[in-house]
């Protein structure tokens, strides 16, 4: 029983590793230790690093494009559904250090 137990267990980590290889880098961004983030930062990942999204994907963006977009949510001048309201919950000194934290991972 052992035996088997080990061996669903290495086929299931096996395939979940196997699954993880053709990562984009948005996908890849969204795996990467968010124990250092700023607050608010690993949750961006949630929508802008996730598969099948019509969402455009952070990872290509510099920080200086992050900041600006967010200024711009904040400041009303970009609308969007969500992102003006998650937007106005940062500081332009909280949103800085969010873009900083997301285009490292480039």
């Amino acid at each position: 029983m052992r035996q088997r137990k080990t061996a669903v267990f290495a086929l299931t980590i096996g395939g979940a590793l196997t699954a993880l290889l053709p990562l984009s880098g948005a996908q890849a961004q969204s795996l990467r230790d968010v124990s250092a983030a700023p607050a608010g930062a690993s949750a961006c990942l949630g929508c802008h690093g996730a598969r099948d999204t019509s969402l455009p994907a952070l990872s290509p963006l510099s920080a200086a494009d992050i900041e600006t977009a967010m200024e711009q949510f904040r400041s009303g001048a970009r609308e969007a559904t969500l992102m003006t309201r998650i937007a106005k919950g940062f500081t332009p000194e909280e949103s800085k250090a969010i873009a900083a934290w997301l285009s490292v991972a480039k």
